[in-house]
């Protein structure tokens, strides 16, 4: 049991690595090849999607974080539970939450790390809205249009 967890841990960090190294050229490449880094990234999350889940026990040990840490976050949502006996976690999940957990540490944050990766989920879902992506590029081009209230959504057009 013991060489397969080793096994499967190895093979999952070794997909982590080459999903870094997909990741960092797409970086590297965003301002001259934008649609090939977005390929890229792509083909990065691919490769996660194609990967099964990993056990709370890996998890655990790639995030540097306590079992029964890891078993808390997944209760609460943080890491998303796609398998029981054993539990495991979703990998695109895993490796977005691998990286806000390194940004913290880098940033000398070690301390109720669940708060930090929470609000940081948090803020990237409301992200990827098309509604707000859109609003914010408005924004950026000063499009500015005061909102309505909801009598005026309500009346329609004004003639």
């Amino acid at each position: 049991m013991t060489q397969t967890l080793e096994r499967e841990e190895e093979q999952v960090r070794n997909l982590l690595d080459r999903v870094e190294r997909v990741e960092a050229a797409a970086e590297q490449i965003e301002d001259q090849q934008p649609a090939v880094a977005s390929d890229l990234r792509s083909v990065a999350e691919d490769a996660l999607c194609d990967a099964g889940p990993v056990r709370l026990k890996i998890a655990a040990s790639l995030l540097d974080l306590s079992d029964r840490t890891v078993r808390t976050w997944a209760d609460e949502g943080i890491l998303d539970v796609v398998s029981e006996h054993p539990q495991r976690v979703d990998p695109v999940r895993l490796h977005r939450v691998w990286h806000l957990v390194r940004e913290l540490r880098a940033a000398g944050r070690n301390r109720d790390l669940v708060s930090a990766v929470w609000y940081r989920l948090q803020d990237e879902a409301l992200l990827d809205r098309g509604d707000l992506t859109t609003s914010l590029r408005q924004l950026r081009k000063g499009q500015v249009e005061p909102a309505l209230t909801k009598d005026e959504e309500q009346a329609g057009p004004a003639h």
